[in-house]
This record gives structure tokens, sequence and C-alpha cells, in this order.
């Protein structure tokens, strides 16, 4: 093996490899603390061919035993998955493994499916880890980690095992595992038939015909068709009422994180690559997936020429806000207030993620962690070199893969100093939720809350749930007169009534103003805040 990286090696201490277990002393499958190892044994050796022609003809998946972290099991199913991804005649291919290929009990730590990416077009190993870990602060992700591979006993690389959108990950998420979903973007595409929009993959443009959306979904749940239908018929012809079956504020949030990262195999530019689940409320939850070539990998908006360094460093960040080819971005901003909405996210994005250099530090310490592993692949497609300075700087003469900090250093600038973006928000401050008096007999049956915002706010709401499970239902506060505020500033008040004597109200705040809004707690996708009733009665 060549010489490893010096400098990243001297980072080896701050990535840490302590492993996070879970019961009976296993690693957790998705640890990121640590690496880990899945063994495939075929009683043939010539896997890649049978596996070239069950990607190329059908859907049948290989039979294999095999051992993940250890832990044994046999009569498993794997197969080639991907579109962009597959290579013919290559055994560095993401593949697809279902444990329960022949036992339907067959789980590790819950997950009967395994999706494996081989990180390809991505000489710097942590493009679909760094944009995960960011992702999750601000929608349900799918978590992702590093494995080795091994079949047959011969080491074929390091790869990146990305949790599965389908039984525990719904279950986990969103409390439901039966329920429609759909995936943008098809690997086996046929000619989509004359009646229907042609080229227009999972852009939720509406069609009456429900076989058009064949041409342009996977189906991976449920058993109709009519669910997508009815979200596109909505979006595009009934936009006042898209709340009903689409969660917008975690769409907003998708399509900010896609901008930002320059994730252009997305909804954003290629419109697939995403997931579509229809929860136990009859609302859409979008799912990022296959985010590979983020961070400038894929360089094409959907129309048009790839874009340079520059371009992609300036990418706007109201792309196809005027386009009608691509409604659920065109037709959500059309709102004023989702608009703000939007833009108040990919600020948050880049000022908690990007502006600070946390992005940079971060990528530097997964690197440390995968050196060497990566280096000991003699499948990978990059060079020790391509490796060291691809966070840095551009890869590929041809492909020209940007350097993650050479484009989000720029782009970050180049975000916060928009037009768009420079409106300063409101800032709420002096959140209190009334409780018993000292002395008082009498205790408070209900939640009472107030909150101040300053920079002339015209509107303040409560988001507000008293069941984790539910949605959050949207209040309007009403504004409370009071003395002593200093110019610029309102104060707002609002009364949730109570169920019970023990209950508990999760919540958080937005409000605007004429040129933005802003979010108190800032992370309050992740993070509400939570009062007891009780605890107001102490």
């Amino acid at each position: 093996m060549k010489k490893i990286i010096p400098i990243l090696l001297a980072l080896l201490p701050i990535a840490g490899f302590a492993q996070t277990k879970v019961a009976g002393g296993q690693r957790a499958l998705y640890d990121l603390k640590s690496i880990g190892e899945i063994r495939i044994t075929f009683p043939s050796k010539n896997w890649t061919d049978a596996l070239d022609s069950l990607r190329i003809y059908g859907e049948d998946m290989l039979t294999c035993d095999l051992s993940i972290d250890g832990v044994k099991y046999s009569g498993a199913g794997i197969r080639y998955r991907g579109d962009k991804s597959y290579q013919l005649g290559q055994k560095r291919n993401p593949f697809s493994i279902k444990l329960n290929h022949t036992d339907a009990n067959a789980n590790h730590q819950g997950y009967q499916t395994l999706k494996i990416s081989s990180a390809l077009r991505d000489p710097s190993m942590v493009r679909e880890v760094l944009f995960q870990e960011i992702a999750a602060k601000y929608l349900p992700t799918p978590s992702a980690c590093y494995t080795k591979m091994y079949v047959n006993e011969e080491y074929i690389g390091l790869f990146i095992n990305v949790e599965s959108v389908s039984g525990k990950f719904l279950e986990d998420r969103f409390q439901s595992n039966q329920n429609a979903l759909y995936k943008a973007g098809v690997d086996h595409k046929q000619p989509a038939p004359a009646s229907c929009k042609q080229n227009i993959n999972g852009s939720l443009e509406y069609e009456e015909d429900l076989n058009c959306y064949r041409q342009n979904f996977e189906l991976k749940g449920g058993t109709s068709w009519n669910p997508i239908q009815e979200l596109a018929r909505v979006l595009n012809n009934d936009v006042k009422n898209i709340h009903k079956v689409l969660d917008v504020d975690r769409t907003l949030w998708m399509l900010a994180l896609n901008n930002v990262m320059v994730n252009l195999s997305s909804y954003s530019g290629t419109a697939t690559d995403y997931y579509l689940y229809k929860d136990n409320h009859g609302r859409f939850q979008p799912v990022l997936w296959d985010l590979n070539l983020s961070f400038g990998g894929y360089k094409n908006t959907g129309s048009g020429s790839d874009k340079d360094n520059k371009g992609l460093q300036r990418l706007d960040p109201l792309l196809h806000a005027d386009n009608p080819y691509r409604p659920l971005i065109s037709q959500l901003l059309k709102d004023p207030l989702h608009k703000k909405i939007y833009l108040s996210h990919i600020r948050q994005i880049v000022e908690e993620n990007f502006k600070n250099g946390e992005y940079e530090k971060r990528a530097n310490e997964l690197q440390a962690m995968i050196v060497v592993p990566y280096l000991e692949d003699k499948n990978r497609g990059y060079s020790q070199a391509d490796f060291q300075s691809s966070i840095k700087q551009t890869v590929g003469r041809k492909s020209k893969i940007p350097g993650i900090a050479e484009l989000m250093s720029a782009r970050a600038k180049f975000l916060l100093n928009h037009p768009e973006l420079t409106s300063l928000p409101s800032k709420v401050s002096d959140v209190t939720q009334h409780s018993r008096a000292k002395f008082e007999k009498t205790p408070v049956d209900g939640f009472r809350f107030t909150a101040k915002a300053d920079r002339f706010p015209k509107r303040m709401w409560l988001y507000y749930r008293l069941d984790a499970k539910q949605p959050f239902t949207e209040m309007a506060m009403d504004e409370e007169q009071a003395k002593n505020l200093a110019t610029g500033e309102r104060r707002f008040i609002a009364n949730v009534e109570a169920k019970s004597a023990d209950a508990e109200i999760e919540y958080y705040i937005m409000v605007e103003n004429a040129g933005a809004v802003a979010f108190y707690p800032a992370a309050y996708p992740t993070k509400p805040n939570k009062v007891k009733l009780a605890d107001l009665n102490k």
C-alpha cells in the first residue's frame, strides 16, 4: 500500500473508532463511529456475470449466505441496484440485499433490507454521509455509515451502507410502514405511451392516465397509483389545499437542502431520486435518496448545458421558481409565505453548517476514519492523490468533480449576500407559559403562551400538538397590548385547551415580518419545546 496520507492520519484521534453497541453487544448497524463489515458467499465464482444478468434482464435476486459484523444469515438475496451508479462488468457496484429473501422473518436489528452505495463519482467518499448528517437536523432522513464488503473472501471495497426507505425506517420515522410509498425515477424505464408527457421523470406534473405515473415512479409500498395522482392534481390544480395532502414544511426543507448543497440528482435537477410516503394522516412525507452526486457531483439543473464550478457556486436559490414543469417548487413558492419559509430554511442551513466551516471539519474527520480501508480497496475509482485533494479542489479532467470546500465556501458567501436572503428576520424572545401563581389554589387548566418579537413583526403563529404521534396544529396568535415595548416590538398571545391534568404539549413558534420569517426554537424540526401542565401547576 502507498504511503498513507499524513494529514488524514493525524485526524484519526479526532474521528475515533469507538463502536456504538446494541443489545447483545453487536455493533449498531448504522453506527458512524466505526466501520462495518459485510461478507457475502456465493456458490459460484462467476457472481459478477450473474448479477449483471439479473440487473439487465429482470428483478430477481441471487441467493447467498452472508454475515453482517459477524452475525451470519443463510438464504439472503442480493442484486445490483442503481441507475447512474451501476456499471456493467464491475465488482464495485451498489448492492440491494434482502435478508428475508427465503426466510420471511430474517432481520438484522429489525432491518430486513440493506442498500449499499458504491459512492460513484465521489472521490472524497464523504458526500452521501455528510449530506445525510446535515439533512437529519431538519427532516427525517435515512442513516448512513461505512462498511467493508467481501465476496467469497475477496475484499471488494469500502462502501456506504444507507438505511433503506422501507419497513423499519418508515415505522421509526412515521409510525407506520403499510401505506403508499413511491420512489421518483425508474431503473428499468420503458418508453412512455404516446398519450403521456414525455421525459418528465418524478416532476409531479398532473396526468389523467394513471399508467403514465408508472413510467416515472416505482410503487414501493401499497397497491394503488391513485394517491400519487391525487397529490399531482392538488399540487397543480388546487394548490390552496396542498397542506391536506403534503407536509409542506418538510418539503420546503428538502428543496432547501438540495439547493444549498447543490444536489441536482434530485427533484431540483433530474426530478428523480427521492421518495414520497403517505403517512397515517393522509399527507405525503418527502424523503431524500441517492446523495452520492450531491455537492456538485451532478451538474445539470434539468435543462441546458451542465454548469461549471462558478455556476454551481452561484446556483440560484430560487431555481425553478418560475418553471411550470417543476410544480413542487413553482407552485409552492407562489405563496409569499411559503417562499419566505423556504428562504428561511436556506439561511438556517447555511449559517448552521457552512458559514462556520463545520462541514469541512466534519468531511476531514470522515476521511480520516476511512483512509486505511479506502486505500486498501483495489477496485476504487480514484487515486490516493484524488482522495486527498477532493475536499479542497476539483478532481478529474473530464468529470471535473468540484472539491466540497471549493464549492461550498464560495456558495455560502453567495447565498448569504443574495438579495433574496438579506432581509433580517424578527427575533422571537421572552417566550413564557402562564403557570399557577405562588399560593394560588386553583390550578391552570390549559396552556397560555406569550412571546415578543422585534423588527416590526406582522404575524405570529403557534404550532402545537398534545400527542407526539399527531401532526402539529397551526394557530394564529393574537396581538397582546403591552407597555414598555421598544420601537418595532410586538407581543403575541395564544391559548390551548388541555385535555387532562397530565397533558404535555410540544410547540414551536413562527414569526413573519415584511421581508422574512423566523422560528423559535431554531431546532424545531427535531427538538420542539415541551411543557407539562403538571409542571405549570407546581
